[in-house]
């Protein structure tokens, strides 16, 4: 009676919703080597929350789980692991067994699934796949990673244009061989090339009789095989598309992007800025300890130098710090207010920089703008610090410095938090990877420079 209940609430489970007791109920099914217990517990579960339980399982119990399943385990699990996961499966898979899985799998998801292979193994794996199914499996990989050619699907449906209305609708239900969902069909001419394009609301509502190139868009927007997938993500945003046709350099039709990648790509591309920004590359909750302590060092190495930047220029003023204690209570308040504002204004911009809004054309009021914002809130906050710091250690010509420093550190703050991104920018090297060190660095040596600084010429 327990196993029926905890069937039932799987089966509703969303992927954020695998819990603990379904976790244990599939590891306990998995010793059993029980197929009829596992699959009562998760025969019903929509792919991503099956996905969700196989990333909470350690991989043995993985392997044992995809054994157990065998050819009733819902094969549109594999395109919604996490990569480490994904690749880790695979790599113990038997080569034969990964290529059945491919075989089953839509183009675009067969590419994601052997890009986790090493070489040898996807030659392997691709030898064992018709000839007709291999080719554009073998064509996509030739284009980078991260590129349309990369992400596009195979499969779609071309006509010519002297077709009428009736025979592409024959043709629809007489073909087994079409993709499991789509909204568009391509009008081509012999050598492949697009001619137009016709959405399916509009070829059902036309009649038989009527010739497709009459009902065809020719406005349509193309995307180019090399063209980088945030590129395309930006393209659907800009266009509101649903499908965008991929093709070569000699404009030939190669396959389609399709609506469902775009959102994994712009998901991927913000995990990426997020984690890039917090210096933790790419980085999964499915990766090892190794592997994460490996991406985290090195950037914690960097601020540990730019700390020791920060403490130099502290010493510098190590007399002035031992005349007036109170300089070492506030100088930290001072840099901390100006890497606050600095990130506020780089995590704008280093998004903006990423979706192409801030551009050679804007970018001197953007600045400008910034740098005012910066002023503005600096006079803010000079008052009320000011005011703290005469109530609190009554003295008005501290009050004054912490005053004048928080000005200057804040306008600083706001250049820097948008400048450095766009001069990383210009010279190719990532924002989101670099800003954040540049950035920290220059409010906190500036913060303490103006702050100690001022306290040295005029108060001690």
């Amino acid at each position: 009676m327990a196993s029926e209940k905890t069937t039932l609430d799987a089966s509703q489970l969303s992927p954020q919703e695998v819990d603990r007791s379904l976790v244990r109920a599939v590891i306990s099914a998995i010793e059993d080597n029980s197929h009829t217990k596992l699959k009562s517990l998760v025969g019903e579960l929509h792919e991503s929350t099956l996905a969700d339980l196989l990333e909470n399982l350690s991989a043995d119990n993985r392997n044992h789980f995809i054994d157990l399943m065998g050819d009733e385990l819902n094969i549109e699990v594999y395109p919604e692991l996490e990569e480490p996961v994904l690749a880790q499966i695979v790599d113990d898979m038997p080569n034969e067994q990964v290529a059945d899985v491919v075989r089953q799998l839509d183009s675009d998801d067969a590419v994601h699934l052997i890009e986790e292979l090493d070489l040898s193994d996807q030659t392997q794996v691709l030898e064992q796949i018709p000839e007709a199914e291999r080719a554009p499996l073998e064509r996509s990989l030739e284009y980078p990673e991260d590129s349309a050619g990369r992400l596009m699907q195979a499969e779609f449906i071309a006509v010519p244009p002297f077709w009428s209305v009736g025979q592409t609708i024959d043709y629809m239900r007489e073909t087994s061989d079409l993709p499991d969902s789509f909204s568009e069909i391509y009008i081509i001419n012999p050598d492949f090339h697009l001619l137009g394009i016709v959405a399916l609301d509009h070829l059902l509502r036309s009649g038989r009789p009527v010739k497709v190139s009459e009902i065809m868009n020719d406005e349509h927007q193309l995307v180019e095989a090399m063209l980088d997938q945030e590129e395309v993500a930006r393209q659907f945003e800009r266009y509101n598309l649903l499908s965008a046709p991929v093709v070569d350099d000699d404009q030939r039709l190669l396959g389609v992007v399709t609506i469902d990648d775009i959102v994994d790509v712009i998901q991927e591309e913000a995990e990426e800025d997020i984690h890039r920004m917090g210096g933790v590359g790419d980085e999964t909750l499915s990766d090892t300890v190794f592997n994460i302590t490996k991406s985290r060092f090195i950037w914690l190495l960097v601020n540990l130098f730019t700390a020791i930047l920060a403490a130099m220029v502290i010493n510098l003023f190590d007399a002035t710090i031992n005349e007036k204690v109170a300089l070492a209570v506030l100088m930290t308040v001072v840099a901390s207010m100006g890497g606050n504002a600095a990130t506020q204004t780089m995590t704008v911009s280093v998004r903006a920089l990423a979706t192409k809004e801030l551009t050679p054309v804007n970018a001197l009021r953007v600045v400008s703008r910034e740098g005012l914002v910066g002023l503005i809130n600096g006079g803010l906050f000079a008052v009320v610090t000011g005011i703290v710091t005469l109530v609190w250690f009554q003295s008005s010509l501290l009050a004054l410095i912490m005053a004048a420093a928080m000005v200057f550190n804040m306008f600083v703050a706001g250049l820097c938090g948008i400048l450095i991104p766009m001069v990383l920018e210009r010279f190719d090297i990532d924002p989101a990877v670099a800003s954040g060190v540049f950035v920290t660095t220059i409010t906190d040596v500036f913060g303490f420079f103006s702050f100690l600084g001022l306290a040295a010429l005029f108060l001690v």
